[in-house]
């Protein structure tokens, strides 16, 4: 005992001490020691360029309040954080940030004053920004944004969980710190799209199916789990990868791309985060990013294992033609969606073949649609005239169920059934306010 003892605690202290030392370390930024950059207007205008590309108003804003103020609520399984003031007010916001304070906090997910920040911040995404770009990001964010004072809310995760150190430690295990680099055997254009949808873009946060660790299992191309489709916040976001049932399989590059610019195609329409995305972010970059991000991700191959048998039109069987769902589409869905789930593209998307209507996951998006409705697409500033109403007060958990039930085997869609359970669930977790989302301005 006493021999293992001897072999043990010194090994114990080791560790503890390498432990002490990784959370307590602060990450070297290449910018240590250079002065503030001059903040020409065109380093401006770059950085806010890439704003839009990073989507950082859609975390750090609120209807109603100063861009980039802060305060959105964002649940964790240990409980809720809060986005936090990230304008230039030198009290409450970033104002007081060095480049290379603001370079720590965006791609290493460390603090002026050490703490790490949740991972909730993209920066496992954002440490893959060049450096140009994060120091024209800088310059938006000190000139180009208006200083608000506004406080911080405080996270509401109870001790011990609030405890920042082992965040270190997540880290080492999950991140691959580095700017992303171009990959030998692709061309500019490939390129250039891997960097956005990578990094500014960081699809991976919603798309890339999570860990027990909430860690995201994939982080570039090298892996097929890499944007192979996740469930998030109540929502599927769909397989990018080309899988011809639950991802962009059917897709061409260019109905890619006329999605990420205009919301919509002959085969969907923007939904949940997606939503937000696009009305915040993908409809104000240019053509040429976008139609990079969509020869990047047309390149990504699918999963037969994974996906299945492509889908095939077919008939719907009897019995579910028959069934009290089929009766409630037919009532409730037909006249937009119509009677052979075709929809009316590109404004009213389609059901029939739909990833949302067939993927495993797809439930959850089906369900929190019918409770409480789509969100608002607003392109070029003028809101959508065709949006999926609110059903929640009108059909029941069974009703919903058995409707989505008829959509998710109808047409030759083979999605299983839905639960009343998993509708009830839903409905206590949702809020229908939060289904009606804007556009926030940045500046």
């Amino acid at each position: 005992m006493k021999k293992t003892l001897k072999v043990l605690l010194p090994a114990a202290v080791i560790v503890a001490g390498a432990v002490v030392w990784v959370a307590s370390r602060t990450p070297a930024s290449p910018f240590d020691g250079e002065a503030s950059p001059a903040l020409s207007q065109a380093l401006v205008k770059r950085g806010e360029s890439v704003a839009r590309a990073a989507d950082c108003v859609a975390c750090h804003g609120l209807p109603g309040k100063a861009p980039f103020t802060g305060g959105l609520e964002m649940a964790t399984p240990m409980g809720s954080i809060f986005a936090p003031n990230i304008t230039p007010d030198k009290d409450t916001g970033i104002g007081a940030y060095s480049l290379a304070d603001f370079d720590r906090a965006v791609r290493s997910g460390v603090a002026p004053d050490g703490h790490r920040l949740y991972p909730a911040m993209p920066y496992p995404s954002y440490t893959k920004l060049s450096d140009d770009d994060v120091r024209a990001l800088y310059a938006f964010f000190m000139k180009g944004v208006p200083a608000a004072r506004q406080e911080n809310r405080k996270s509401e995760i109870p001790w011990p969980l609030n405890m920042r150190w082992p965040l270190a430690l997540w880290n080492l295990a999950f991140t691959e710190p580095g700017r992303y680099q171009d990959k030998p055997g692709h061309d500019a254009l490939w390129n250039r799209g891997a960097y956005l949808v990578q990094g500014a873009g960081h699809c991976g946060s919603c798309h890339t199916p999570r860990g027990m660790a909430m860690n995201e299992k994939a982080l570039d191309e090298s892996s097929p789990r890499y944007l192979a489709g996740a469930v998030l916040d109540g929502w599927y976001a769909p397989s990018l990868r080309a899988d011809p049932n639950t991802g962009l399989g059917r897709w061409s590059e260019a109905e890619i791309l006329q999605f990420l610019k205009t919301g919509r195609n002959r085969h969907a329409v923007v939904y949940g985060s997606m939503t937000e995305a696009f009305n915040n972010s993908l409809q104000f970059m240019s053509d040429e990013d976008l139609r990079a991000m969509a020869h990047y991700l047309k390149s990504l191959p699918g999963d037969p294992d994974r996906d299945g048998t492509p889908w095939q039109a077919g008939e719907t069987p009897a019995d579910m033609a028959a069934s009290a769902g089929a009766q409630t589409y037919r009532a409730k869905c037909s006249y937009c969606h119509g009677r052979d789930g075709r929809g009316q593209a590109p404004w009213i998307p389609p059901l029939a073949g739909a990833a949302s209507s067939l993927a495993e996951g797809g439930a959850v998006s089906g369900i929190n649609a019918t409770l409480n409705g789509s969100g608002r697409v607003v392109a070029q500033g003028v809101p959508d005239a065709y949006r999926m109403p609110s059903y929640r007060h009108q059909l029941s958990d069974r009703e919903i169920a058995d409707l989505l039930t008829f959509v998710r085997g109808a047409w030759g869609n083979h999605g299983g059934a839905v639960s009343q359970g998993d509708v009830a669930d839903l409905r206590k977790r949702t809020d229908p306010a939060s289904a009606d989302p804007i556009v926030l301005q940045m500046h």
